[in-house]
């Protein structure tokens, strides 16, 4: 039995039936060769694809594809061979293993009509990856105003500590000082004292008036206290006492601790001085305090009558009362003071130039005030 499928020299090549004409053998050979060689480069670039890109979606479908083309390539190069030799059996078997491959081809693209319908367009992908952009963009945005915020923050904290830290040195300065008058005060009232009995009186008054004055500090602004508030607290008891005879009035001016510490225990000193030898001593005896403040300096006066004269009795050596007033208090604050007695009034006045006495931020440094009261009390 002859077999059909291998044998092919019953037939006749496929130039015959173009006549043999050389031009016409050309021009189908010539393109079958260029469809050939197209077909076979095309796999080849898609198994390339492959290779570089293994996230291909849809890589089988892609190989189905290439196998197809290459396929027909062959099929186009076997039909240049038919041109002189009829191997129509070879060719018809290459046909159909094309047909099949392209079968499958098409089934699998039609399955995947779908997930490819789904894939989204060259402009969807780049309104996304222009969106993502933007929000990149905002989160950078939004990192550099945190880290701003921090650096701000930062140096806020950093500020503040050094704040802190000025403030407990001030703090730490200020109680220094607070005990140097404490310190003063016992020793100066010690003096002359006969007995505890005579000492504790006078010494206890003079460290209620450094208190209430330190209490007026604490109720104003940090380095700052209200002279009027200084002078009502040294005057209350007065004005508990007798009410309308004293009167108290000057503008409102904030002064540092220094100043509201000495001039609280000058009004101390004087009210202490009024009981025994004026409010004390006549019923008809006034207390006036008053002060004032210009552009260069603060005078505050404490007007007293009438006045019990008391220039009979035999005199006595000076108390630290007197030098109190007298001495170390102008002498803290830069100033100068006197105390006159005549035609029944007692008028002391206590001239201090007025930068010496206003409040001021905190320095570093001690100030002016506080280095002439450390002078006046180590001496």
């Amino acid at each position: 039995m002859e077999n059909h499928v291998v044998a092919y020299g019953e037939y006749m090549p496929h130039g015959m039936c173009l006549l043999w004409k050389p031009w016409l053998l050309m021009l189908w050979a010539g393109s079958d060769l260029l469809i050939f060689l197209s077909y076979t480069a095309i796999p080849i670039a898609l198994l390339m694809v492959l290779r570089k890109r293994t996230e291909v979606p849809q890589a089988p479908l892609v190989i189905l594809f290439g196998a197809f083309i290459l396929l027909c390539g062959i099929t186009h190069l076997f039909m240049i061979v038919t041109l002189w030799v009829p191997i129509y059996p070879f060719v018809g078997w290459i046909k159909l293993a094309t047909g099949l491959v392209s079968t499958a081809t098409a089934v699998m693209l039609f399955r995947l009509v779908p997930d490819l319908i789904r894939l989204p367009s060259p402009a969807l992908l780049a309104a996304a990856n222009q969106d993502l952009h933007g929000e990149i963009a905002a989160h950078q945005a939004t990192l550099a105003s945190l880290d701003r915020q921090v650096r701000e923050r930062t140096a806020e904290l950093e500020a503040a500590t050094r704040a802190l830290a000025v403030q407990a040195r001030e703090a730490v300065h200020r109680s220094s000082n607070m005990l140097a008058v404490v310190h003063t005060l016992a020793v100066q009232s010690a003096k002359g004292a006969p007995s505890v009995e005579a000492f504790l009186p006078p010494f206890l008054g003079r460290i209620r008036a450094v208190a209430d004055a330190t209490r007026a500090i604490a109720t104003e602004e940090q380095t700052a206290a209200s002279l009027p508030k200084v002078v009502e607290a040294g005057l209350a008891v007065l004005k508990a006492t007798y009410g309308a005879r004293i009167d108290a009035s000057g503008p409102a001016l904030l002064i540092n601790p220094t100043a509201a510490q000495h001039i609280s225990l000058a009004v101390h000193e004087l009210a202490t001085n009024t009981l025994k030898y004026g409010l004390g001593a006549s019923d008809d005896a006034q207390v006036s305090v008053t002060w004032t403040a210009d552009g260069e300096q603060l005078v505050f006066v404490w007007r007293e009558h009438p006045f019990l004269d008391r220039s009979a009795d035999p005199p006595a050596s000076e108390g630290f009362g007197t030098m109190l007033l007298t001495a170390i208090v102008p002498s803290t604050l830069g100033g100068i003071a006197e105390t006159l007695r005549e035609n029944g009034e007692l008028l002391y006045r206590l001239t201090v130039p007025l930068p010496a006495v206003v409040a001021v931020p905190v320095a570093n440094d001690p100030s002016l005030a506080t280095r002439i009261i450390a002078t006046s009390f180590n001496a």
